[in-house]
């Protein structure tokens, strides 16, 4: 009893104590507790305080007038802080490095640190400057030293090697007299039109000593990822794009247009405006005015900064072709491309002068450019037009890239080596950059959506198309991924050069301008190659309301002539769909005379090309293409009957959609008819007749729901001159033409099936 007594005074004793302990944690907790209040609510304050200052400048943003499109300098958008420092004078020299921005604030810092503004005194030995190190062994492809931080490099080393290289890069200063590529200073050819073929092209080529080129490139062993983009990784080793802005002496952060931002004009200006207008379909007065190596806003996709490319990269022929371009953005593109290419990259700039007939297109235009050792002068002796003066271009080329852009754009920072980087994977990619605008108006540089791609609509008219959200999710598509592009633009793009032979160039039947960027679309994707857009790679374009050039030939003609010859070549049945809309006229061979096609249609065999269908259900699947505009029974509305033919006659029975005999199409070339027999119309004598389709005869054509007018369900006669319509005979189940009668139901006629309106 006592031992029960002693256990009970002991558990009352630990008792308390574990009360104690209790008493003391919920106290603890309570302390904690408001500590953690107090932590809390100084971060809510923290945030809100951040938010009140985010929202105040934001509004002062808003109010500030004339802002959209400013930029503070090269690659810097527009935002509060740039608000803020927008009295200050503009710093050109900012550049991404990783996710941060270097801004050089004073003069010591922009003497000491400006890579890009070193003056273009060096030795002759321009290129033993470590980016291109020694001579490699003959034979042996030169691969420049570029090794600046990949994946094994800790972020200080990174830098460190990054402001070497671009320091080292500058030194080979583009605007320098002496190098030892021996291309020649401005060396001027002259070519006959005989040479522009793509039989002669390859003669005019420097014969190729490589014995690699001929070889695909290696497969690639690894991959790099680096933000939201996949690089192949070869044991060549791997470096970041190169954002080079090279130029003699510093830029003027005042002058105008620099920086890409628009000007306004005083408007006691606005004569000279005009007066100039004409010289190029944009403001030319202004173009004047602005430096030719102005600087322009880095636009790229944060991620674009950070990407990798190889090495050994191929060099690039860059292809101008020109014909009265003005002098301010001529120049301005060949600067663009100078400054912003990789030195080791730029084989040449070839300016092919297709027979200009402005003065300053002669000796001055030769005479500035003798300071450029890398660029070259083609002059065509006769006006060739675009198409050819391209292949002239080609014909001479030593690059292993030809890169083909127009005579009014501004290459971006980091422009050319993701285009180079899409070939060197697969040399049948033919990469094209995003084409921003340049106002024509204010000379501003414009940014434009990431997820832009080149379409067509019919008859073949080129335009641009957004992604739409659902696309973009499906094949979960980032700001920088490639982009598959069913037709390209034309203007700019890259192309292996052998590829291009391989494919023929362009079609050499093709006059001038116009519907060559279809013709080449449709070669490339249809033979085994790839059109991309690169959101990496991007260049400005002055896009003009007209060709200030004018055709040798009528302008309309010619186009609609070029395009005739894409549609016979490459778009198989579906070329009803382009005569059809709007273009019957080209049918009829003795007004309009397309050119033999014979190679053409011998060079797509050759290739093995697959055929349209599949183009349409594998590269542009959104386009709407059938094949006929109406198809099935033909219901009369007053006979409650179908129409049914019987070899070469036409009877009405009760319908039935197991009866071939009833079923007819209304095709694009407005004929109706069944197999190879149309219903013609014969006027003379207010009948018909069953005759063998021609598509080039237009008497055979009808007009049938090709308008929302009374007369919409009437068969109404093309060729009539007056509006003539078919129509039952209700006694004897004949058919007849008579005046058109909107009310009168025997001459109203159903499809079951209609596919188009047009």
């Amino acid at each position: 009893m006592m031992r029960l007594m002693k256990l009970r005074r002991h558990l009352r004793g630990s008792g308390r104590v574990l009360v104690f302990v209790f008493a003391a944690s919920i106290v603890w907790l309570l302390f904690d507790m408001a500590a953690l209040r107090v932590s809390i609510d100084d971060v809510n304050t923290h945030i809100l305080k951040e938010r009140v200052l985010r929202e105040r400048e934001m509004r002062r943003v808003r109010a500030t007038p004339n802002l959209k499109m400013e930029f503070k300098h090269p690659v810097q958008r527009l935002d509060p802080a740039a608000i803020r420092d927008r009295e200050r004078p503009l710093a050109s020299d900012v550049y991404r490095e990783g996710s941060k921005r270097a801004v050089l604030k004073d003069k010591k810092d922009l003497k000491r640190d400006r890579f890009k503004s070193v003056a273009p005194q060096h030795k002759a030995d321009v290129y033993n400057h470590g980016v291109i190190a020694k001579q490699d062994a003959p034979g042996k492809k030169k691969v420049p030293n570029l090794d600046f931080g990949v994946a094994v490099a800790n972020a200080s080393q990174v830098r460190a090697n990054k402001v070497v290289l671009e320091r080292d890069v500058a030194k080979e200063s583009l605007h320098a007299v002496a190098s030892k590529e021996k291309l020649g200073v401005n060396e001027t050819i002259v070519l006959e039109s005989k040479d522009l073929l793509p039989s002669k092209a390859m003669s005019h080529q420097k014969p190729n000593k490589d014995p690699n080129a001929q070889k695909e490139p290696l497969k690639p062993t690894a991959h790099l990822h680096v933000g939201n983009i996949s690089t192949a990784v070869r044991k060549s080793g791997v470096h970041k794009v190169l954002s080079l802005d090279v130029t003699h002496a510093p830029r003027d952060p005042n002058a105008l247009g620099q920086f890409g931002r628009g000007v306004i004009l005083p408007s006691s200006e606005d004569e000279e405006v005009r007066k100039r207008w004409d010289e190029g379909h944009f403001n030319v007065y202004l173009s004047d005015r602005i430096p030719v190596d102005r600087a322009i806003p880095d636009t790229r996709p944060e991620v674009c900064s950070q990407a990798v490319v190889h090495d050994d990269l191929p060099s690039t022929s860059v292809i101008f072709c020109f014909v009265d371009e003005v002098w301010s953005t001529l120049l301005r593109s060949v600067h663009s491309v100078l400054n912003r290419s990789p030195p080791h990259l730029l084989k040449e700039i070839i300016l092919v002068d297709d027979f200009s007939t402005k003065d300053y297109l002669k000796e001055p235009l030769d005479k500035y450019m003798s300071q450029f050792p890398k660029v070259r002068i083609v002059r065509l002796k006769e006006r060739q037009g675009l198409i050819r003066a391209r292949l002239a271009g080609a014909a001479v080329a030593t690059g292993e890239v030809l890169t083909f852009l127009d005579s009014h754009v501004e290459c971006n920072v980091g422009w050319l080596e993701p285009l180079l980087e899409r070939i060197y994977l697969d040399r049948r990619k033919v990469p094209c950059p995003v084409i921003e605008v340049i106002n024509d108006k204010d000379m501003s540089y414009m940014l434009i959506d990431n997820f832009q791609r080149g379409i067509f609509k019919w008859p073949l008219v080129f335009g641009w198309n957004a992604l739409s959200e659902d696309y973009i999710r499906k094949h979960n598509i980032t700001v920088s991924d490639p982009i598959r592009c069913p037709v390209m633009a034309g203007g700019l793009f890259s192309i292996d050069k052998k590829y291009f032979y391989e494919l023929g160039t362009y079609d050499p039947g093709l006059d001038v301008w116009g519907g060559e960027n279809m013709e080449i679309s449709f070669k490339i994707w249809m033979c085994g190659g790839e059109i991309e857009i690169i959101p990496c790679s991007r260049v400005g374009h002055i896009f003009r309301g007209q060709n200030p050039y004018s055709f040798p030939k009528d302008r309309q003609k010619t186009v609609e002539r070029n395009l005739a010859r894409v549609a016979e070549v490459w778009l198989d049945e579906y070329k009803d769909l382009f005569y059809g809309h709007g273009y019957q006229h080209l049918l009829d061979k003795s007004v309009t005379d397309i050119g033999n096609l014979t190679e053409q249609i011998e060079l797509r065999k050759k290739l093995k090309c697959k055929n349209f269908k599949w183009y349409l259900e594998n590269v542009y699947p959104e386009l709407d293409a059938p094949l006929v505009k109406a198809e099935g029974l033909v219901f009369n509305q007053g006979l409650r009957r179908c129409l049914a033919m019987f070899k070469d006659s036409l009877s009405f029975e009760t319908c039935d959609l197991n009866k071939q005999s009833q079923h007819f199409s209304y095709t694009w070339l407005r004929h109706v008819r069944q197999g190879d027999l149309c219903i013609a119309p014969q006027q003379s004598l207010n009948s018909f007749s069953v005759v063998s389709c021609d598509n080039a005869k237009a008497e055979l054509r009808w007009f049938h729901k090709s308008s929302k007018s009374t007369l919409a369900d009437h068969f109404i006669a093309e060729f009539a001159s007056q509006h003539m319509c078919l129509e039952a005979e209700s006694r004897d189940d004949s058919l007849h033409l008579s005046p058109c009668d909107s009310n009168n139901s025997f001459q109203k006629w159903q499809f079951t099936h209609y596919y188009a309106s047009v």
